[in-house]
């Protein structure tokens, strides 16, 4: 992963300090204020974070670094994963980059999928930024963000949508990241969902699967205990 990143990651940096002076260098290469992170710290901070979501200002006390130095580096190492693509299991050297990508491959397999949403807390946004309150998710009561994930039935992850604030609905993210669009493309693609995607069951009845509606208060006994 170093060996394929690394060069993508210098070559976006050369680019932004190109952008910045308006020119070409005008010293050596190596010249001027040392990385305080070396590429090897930066996309290991950025691993930690994603797999077990240590927050920022943690990462940036092991590092003896400002927090804003890891969120930037996060940030950057973050989009060199997610343009990388997602690994295939069982498929060596193949990878999902794209929804339809996802969606081709469980229709050519037979990939019987899982549709969540995942949520992550993040730090509250800054005041008087436009739709801040976006991020605050009311169940929990906290700044979040959420992916909709996709898995295979054995829960091994085969791809992560596109990010959207906290209190963003999962039946609103199937119509803005064009998911339904991709089962009317693959009629023989089935998946599981949550209540959440209830709307989407509700549509490819066919094709989603979504667990039973809650019986209503004042139903028989025997619907409940069904």
């Amino acid at each position: 992963m170093l060996e394929e990143l690394a060069p993508k990651w210098e070559a976006a940096r050369e680019s932004a300090l190109h952008e910045r002076r308006g020119g070409n260098r005008r010293r050596a290469a190596g010249a001027g204020p040392k990385q305080r992170l070396v590429f090897t710290d930066r996309l290991l901070a950025t691993l930690v974070h994603l797999r077990l979501g240590l927050p920022h200002a943690a990462l940036a006390e092991l590092y003896g670094v400002d927090r804003s130095t890891v969120s930037g580096t996060i940030r950057e190492v973050r989009s060199l994963l997610a343009a990388r693509g997602f690994a295939i299991p069982d498929r060596p050297g193949m990878r999902l980059r794209t929804l339809e990508d996802l969606f081709a491959y469980a229709d050519a397999e037979g990939v019987e999928l899982r549709i969540d949403g995942t949520e992550v807390q993040v730090r509250r946004p800054r005041a008087g930024r436009p739709g801040r309150k976006a991020f605050v998710y009311g169940k929990k009561k906290q700044n979040t963000i959420k992916t909709t994930t996709f898995s295979d039935g054995q829960g091994r992850t085969l791809f992560s949508g596109a990010v959207r604030p906290g209190r963003m609905h999962d039946q609103t993210a199937v119509r803005t990241e064009g998911i339904a669009e991709q089962f009317r493309w693959h009629p023989t693609v089935r998946a599981e969902v949550d209540e959440g995607y209830r709307g989407l069951a509700n549509e490819f009845p066919a094709q989603v699967s979504a667990p039973p509606r809650k019986p209503k208060d004042d139903a028989p006994l025997g619907e409940h205990h069904a």
